[in-house]
């Protein structure tokens, strides 16, 4: 599709091709020949609170993933597992956790405050944070709970629940490998980021209109794009970013989608034709290309639109969520949420086995695909 949008911005992309903008954006058109590390920060981070699912993620995207390498960025500090985007942990590149960190500072702490407020009252969070470094000055890994029960002996009243959480969000830590390494279960140990990367994070503000948020649309668009500025609120956790998309509007581009709202996009962002053959591919739970948008309609149909939140891995059939997947014993069982064609039954039992065989080592490619739904 041209790129001389600029001239129309009252273009309408239907869901179709919003869908397969988002396919491309997300590297589920066509798997990529991207090293791990370049298809992390290209994705803005993989959402990882469920440590095994961001090795499914990428072995959907990437044409020779190897799930050792992903473990080897993490371990040799190339990739953190931090809070960040909506108060979720993310798998992110570490020069995009130190640099984005600082602009979800406050958003960061009215989470947390959104939720135990009652708790906090009374505590006056410059002294918590003060606390807690002090906590965390040894450098020795804690978990939220001996983070929150030291602070305790300070704010009693409080809970260490509480306590621990908003620590987490008034400071900037990581959770440690072995967790969110390959095959490994492991519960969570933080440290400060800074320490854990040899690195201070600077809580300055650039000078100028927002610059870190403006690298923040950009990256989103990149990944995500066309895409409304609701939408860019949903994937960040930020409100709106309006200065930075105000400041950025003479590089962007227009288009309105069928329910009449204004997307915004990048004039050389791919928008491929809307008939452009989609394959079948198994995404982990949370994955950001549903979660990411405020309007989700584009790859999941409102009435299963609770299923991205519930932690359900799906399977996407011509672009759109069509099933969930589950796998035990080596066999991946898919479910269908609505008929499938004889075609799409093939289709998505080649890519069960292909799964099924990556999550054993190959020594398992059973698939079962469900009677389809009526």
């Amino acid at each position: 599709m041209p790129n001389d949008d600029r001239k129309d911005p009252m273009t309408v992309l239907d869901t179709r091709a919003l869908n397969r903008a988002t396919l491309a954006r997300q590297l589920l058109l066509d798997r990529a020949g991207l090293p791990a590390l370049d298809a992390v920060a290209h994705l803005g981070g993989l959402q990882a609170q469920e440590p095994q699912e961001p090795f499914v993620g990428l072995w959907s995207r990437l044409r020779a993933f190897d799930p050792a390498v992903l473990s080897s960025l993490l371990t040799q500090r190339h990739l953190v597992r931090t809070h960040l985007m909506r108060r979720t942990v993310h798998l992110l590149v570490a020069d995009d956790a130190v640099a984005w960190r600082p602009r979800h500072d406050v958003m960061l702490r009215q989470r947390v405050l959104g939720v135990y407020r009652g708790e906090l009252d009374g505590v006056d969070l410059d002294e918590l944070a003060a606390a807690g470094r002090a906590v965390m000055a040894d450098d020795e890994p804690r978990s939220m709970t001996e983070i929150g029960r030291a602070l305790g002996e300070r704010w009693p009243a409080a809970g260490p629940r509480a306590l621990g959480e908003m620590a987490i969000a008034l400071l900037p830590m990581t959770q440690l490998p072995p967790r969110g390494v390959w095959r490994t279960k492991a519960g969570v140990r933080n440290v400060l980021l800074s320490e854990w990367l040899g690195r201070e994070i600077d809580p300055s503000t650039p000078e100028g209109p927002d610059p870190i948020g403006q690298v923040l649309v950009r990256r989103y668009l990149a990944a995500f794009g066309p895409a409304a500025t609701a939408d860019l609120r949903a994937w960040c956790g930020l409100a709106g970013l309006p200065a930075a998309v105000a400041a950025m509007r003479e590089e962007l581009v227009t288009f309105r989608d069928e329910r009449g709202r204004t997307l915004i996009d990048l004039p050389d962002a791919p928008r491929p034709d809307p008939e452009t053959p989609a394959p079948v591919r198994f995404l982990p739970a949370f994955d950001n290309a549903i979660l990411g948008y405020d309007d989700r309609s584009r790859i999941i149909d409102d009435a299963h639109r609770g299923l991205s939140v519930a932690g359900e891995r799906v399977v996407l059939v011509d672009g759109r969520v069509a099933a969930t997947w589950s796998v035990d014993s080596g066999t991946v069982t898919v479910s269908p949420l609505r008929g499938f064609s004889r075609a799409d039954r093939t289709a998505v039992a080649e890519q069960g086995r292909a799964l099924a065989a990556f999550l054993s080592d190959n020594e398992s490619d059973r698939v079962r695909v469900a009677p389809s739904l009526r």
